[in-house]
Order: C-alpha cells, then structure tokens, then sequence
C-alpha cells in the first residue's frame, strides 16, 4: 500500500494530513485549471500576496484538468501548491468537486485562474463569512462570450432558481464564493461535471436551509481563451432546467401546471355536458389524464428528493451562540452519581492502517497498537 501511494508522489514531497500539520486550517483555496498556461503564475502571486497579508492560515489546491497546453508542467513548477493533474478533460465541476474532498480548511474558497474574478479580495469574501454558511461574490456587470445568448439564458434559469428556492438569487452561475467544509462535504456527490456545479452548490445550501450571502464584486474581461461552446452549453443549460426543476421543491413547477390542466379539463367537461348532452369528448378525457400524470410525476420527484436527502446534516451558521456547563442538582450528587467534567475524554479510534503509537500507561491506547487516540472535535477529511 505504501508503495502504491508514493509512486503517485513527486519526489521529496511528502503527503500531510490533518493530524501531521498540527492545526486546522482556516481557509483551503480551490484553483481548477484547463488551458490557463499564460496567466497562471501572476493569478496564484496574487493569491498568495493577498492571503500572506492577511489573518488568515490557507493552502492553495490546484486542479489540472487535463490540459494540453502546457498548464501541467508550469503547476509543476510552481512551489507551495498541492496539486491534482487529470489525465483527460473531466469539466469543472469535476474538478471543483475533487478539489473540495482534498481540502483542509474550515473553509472552501472556489474561484477562477483567467484573471476575471478579483482574487485579490479573497481574505475579505472569507470575513463576509461570519454568521453564514455560503458567501457568493455576486457579479455586477456581464463579460463573457456570447452575451446575445447568456444574459437572456441565466437571467430565465435565475428566475426558476429564484422561484425553486423562494429566496431572490443575484448571481446564480459566480465562479467566486466561499462555504463551511462540512456543509458541502454532505453534497459534493450531487455535483455534476460541467460549469452549473456552482448553480447546484448554491441551490443545494438554499433548499436545506443554509445561509447565503450576495456580496457584491467586480467582473473583468478574462485572460486567454473562453471555454464556453454554444451547441454544448445550450444542452447543458436545458438539463440543468430539468434537474433543478426535479431536485428542488418540484412541487411548485409540477402543482401549478397539474392545476392549470386540472381546471382546463373541467371547463372541457363543463361544456361536452351542456353542448354536447352529457357526451364527454375523448379530448376531455386525455386532458385529465396529462393533468393525473403531471400530479404524479410530481409527487413521485418530490419522495425521491425526500428519500435521499442525508439523514444527518450540520448544523447551520448561528449568528451568536453560548455554552453553558451541565447543572448538577444536589440531590444528584446524593444518590452518588459523580459528575461528569465538561471536556470529555477523547474517544479512541481504531484504525488497521495507522502506525502504531508508544505506549502510554496514561491512556488506554498504548496496549493496543490498532488504537490511535484521536481529538473528538477533529475533522478528518
């Protein structure tokens, strides 16, 4: 196993995890790149001169998502960074995704390396974080390709979202935003490849009740060439339609138009049993049918998405909590029940493939070399 493993490490690199660097991070920086050869070192120099100034302790995670012009080996020139190379073009979310499940820090910052987005600001979108689950960079201005038929296409898909969710969406498709780590570590899965991941993860916090916060930012014209392709993306922004539109609360695209079939089928019945002397129309019939149909359809993605949704799901962002001690009664205390300290014990964890720790006559995990004694507060990723 160790063989395996670091046949796929550079050499005199050496493989962290959370325990090995002593301290959780606070901020882990998401980079996908595909074909960003000419602008990738002043983007990550960026980065790193904002979030060296700051309070801050990060990683920056680059992920190569197959790139043939090079991007690969500058990344692999570049020190300081962890890096991910995919051997084909897997899409961005894809590698947003894969990204995520690598990271460390408390908290996961997405954004782009064509120099669009202002990454300078990215130690502020991480302060905007207090009290929220999620803080979008909410563009004020349009600077991509192919204007004539992305600004109507977000601006309906927006609208949907908006409707889905009952919560106004300023910028659905940002490339830029910042969540906790153990919020979207529970829904990484249901990303999909392509560019609407960041339109799912925004929706995904919304529909299970997770803050989002719309901070206003900058949008400039990109560096390089842009990846996006009408025929294909147009595709894509339908499926995206129809995944929303089953995913999320179907019940309020799915009741409305089983309603508006429902009324029009009685009115159709209304007048075959007036004009027609109680003969109903084969017509009349199929309208109830699709009006059955579109009901059930309903009701059934409305269970799918109930059925499948985490049993267990982290507690969301509190502007202000306290904890206070547990209270022990004296008449507790009397029927000789001692208290409990507020601080537990760690609890041990058994692990076949950790090394084995020396032995502490101090805890219980010295007698057994399988038991490594791990911080109960401890996320491991």
């Amino acid at each position: 196993m160790e063989s395996t493993a670091s046949s796929l490490v550079a050499p005199g690199t050496t493989l962290l995890g959370v325990d090995e660097i002593g301290s959780e991070l606070d901020v882990s920086i998401v980079l996908p790149v595909y074909n960003e050869k000419g602008h990738l070192h002043a983007e990550i120099d960026r980065i790193r001169a904002a979030m060296d100034a700051s309070e801050h302790s990060y990683e920056i995670i680059v992920v190569d998502d197959g790139s043939d012009d090079g991007s690969g080996e500058a990344l692999r020139g570049i020190e300081g960074i962890r890096l991910i190379q995919f051997l084909t073009n897997r899409g961005s979310g894809s590698a947003r995704k894969y990204g995520t499940r690598a990271s460390r820090g408390r908290v996961v910052v997405w954004t782009d390396v064509d120099m669009s987005y202002p990454n300078d600001l990215i130690p502020e979108l991480v302060r905007e974080m207090a009290g929220y689950d999620q803080v979008v960079g909410a563009r004020t201005s349009e600077e991509g390709t192919h204007k004539a038929f992305r600004v109507p296409a977000k601006a309906a898909i927006r609208r949907l979202a908006s409707y889905l969710v009952h919560t106004p969406i300023p910028d659905l498709n940002s490339g830029m935003r910042a969540f906790r780590r153990d919020v979207a570590l529970q829904y990484v899965s249901q990303l999909p490849p392509g560019f609407s991941c960041v339109t799912i993860i925004t929706l995904t916090f919304l529909a299970h009740g997770y803050t989002v916060k719309y901070w206003p930012i900058t949008y400039s014209t990109r560096a390089g060439t842009s990846k996006f392709h009408w025929a294909a993306d147009t595709r894509r922004y339908l499926l995206q339609v129809i995944r929303m539109t089953l995913s999320f609360d179907p019940f309020r695209v799915f009741l409305p138009i089983g309603s508006l079939l429902l009324v029009l089928g009685l009115a159709k019945l209304t007048y075959d049993v007036v004009d027609n002397d109680f003969k109903v129309a084969i017509n009349t019939l199929l309208i109830f049918l699709v009006a059955f149909q579109v009901f059930v359809i309903g009701m059934l993605a409305d269970l799918i998405g109930r059925a499948t949704r985490s049993v267990y799901e982290v507690q969301p962002a509190a502007g202000y909590t306290q904890d206070a001690a547990p209270t022990f009664p004296a008449a507790h205390r009397a029927n000789g029940t001692a208290s409990r300290p507020v601080s537990a014990k760690p609890v041990p964890v058994v692990s076949s493939t950790a090394p084995s720790p020396a032995a502490d006559p101090s805890t219980d995990a010295g007698a057994d070399p399988r038991v490594v004694v791990a911080s109960p507060t401890r996320e491991v990723p």
